[in-house]
């Protein structure tokens, strides 16, 4: 099998590894396209010490279900957590914090970089036949971007401000356009500045944000720069959500914090059925990211495209077939 593997912090191109066999209450999922993540990226950087096949962002075809042999055939995405289901966490509803979790192409379970991969049966939605590949392959990254709104609520007065305008970010942006808030995103170039003025959505740059202004502010560049901003951005009272993973420490003045009562809310996944829907009903718009198509065999070349500054969504096909970029 072909895929892409992580050891060392070095990334290369394997097509040695065997095919995976599913384990009882799993399926085996042909895997259709991929999509190259900032935590991708960052795994490669040393983030977190995974050794294995990257990849959690994915769109694919039940080939082999033992217990449900009526699945196959059927397109998916996933769930990337894979809990325990009878710890403390997982019997409290908060299976995603499992402790024994683990999390497709993140933690000790092989990912989405490759031409399968196994889930567990209840791990895998249905994608809607109207919904094609190419939008169903954002299913994962934009229900993380959801997520903000299970935590905290946000409504038609709020001032909101996203710093960050990229894969994530700009998903961020057209979810919390649907709430009806005073929204403005934070875009260096000019290709997040098109998008976002396409879809109808204020954006300014990092020397025109009005100081203490903001009731959220959330943070989707992972960088210690972006948190900077995000404090000066917000007001009193205001609450800022971390949306993207950290590399390395941070000096924060806590005590600035405190002092003007600011919460912080950490935000990871969230919920893959509200994401099909909105892409099912063309709420959400993500395919105009596309940046480019990559067979695996191009996955050493396409994690270079991606690295890219203001480059979008990096696509690989689970197979060999070479895609034309765009």
């Amino acid at each position: 099998m072909q895929a892409l593997w992580l050891e060392n912090n070095q990334l290369s191109y394997r097509d040695d590894l065997p095919r995976p066999t599913p384990a009882v209450e799993e399926a085996l999922i042909k895997v259709r396209l991929a999509g190259i993540c900032a935590t991708d990226l960052e795994l490669v950087k040393g983030y977190y010490p995974y050794t294995g096949i990257l990849g959690h962002e994915f769109v694919g075809e039940i080939v082999q279900a033992p217990t449900a042999p009526t699945r196959i055939g059927q397109r998916v995405v996933g769930e990337i957590n894979v809990a325990c289901g009878q710890c403390d966490w997982c019997l409290s509803g908060y299976a995603k914090h499992c402790q024994q979790r683990r999390v497709l192409g993140i933690r000790n379970q092989a990912g989405a970089f490759a031409e399968y991969l196994c889930l567990p049966l209840k791990n895998l939605l249905p994608v809607p036949i109207s919904l094609p590949d190419e939008a169903a392959v954002f299913t994962e990254p934009l229900a993380a971007a959801l997520a903000i709104q299970e935590q905290i609520h946000i409504s038609p007065s709020h001032q909101v401000l996203i710093i960050g305008a990229g894969r994530l970010g700009q998903l961020i942006a057209q979810t919390l356009r649907l709430t009806g808030c005073y929204l403005w995103v934070v875009a260096r170039h000019e290709q997040q500045q098109q998008l976002l003025s396409h879809q109808q959505i204020n954006w300014l740059n990092e020397l025109t944000i009005p100081q203490q202004t903001f009731d959220i502010v959330i943070e989707a560049t992972g960088s210690a720069s972006g948190f900077s901003l995000a404090r000066q951005a917000i007001r009193p009272g205001g609450t800022i959500v971390l949306k993207s993973t950290y590399h390395g420490d941070m000096a924060i003045n806590f005590s600035s914090l405190v002092v003007d009562e600011i919460q912080l809310v950490g935000s990871r996944c969230g919920p893959l059925v509200s994401a099909l829907r909105l892409l099912e009903k063309q709420l959400i718009t993500p395919m105009p990211l596309i940046d480019g198509y990559f067979s695996l065999q191009e996955g050493l070349r396409a994690f270079e495209r991606a690295n890219q500054a203001g480059v979008f969504k990096v696509l690989l096909t689970g197979g060999s077939d070479n895609f034309m970029q765009r």
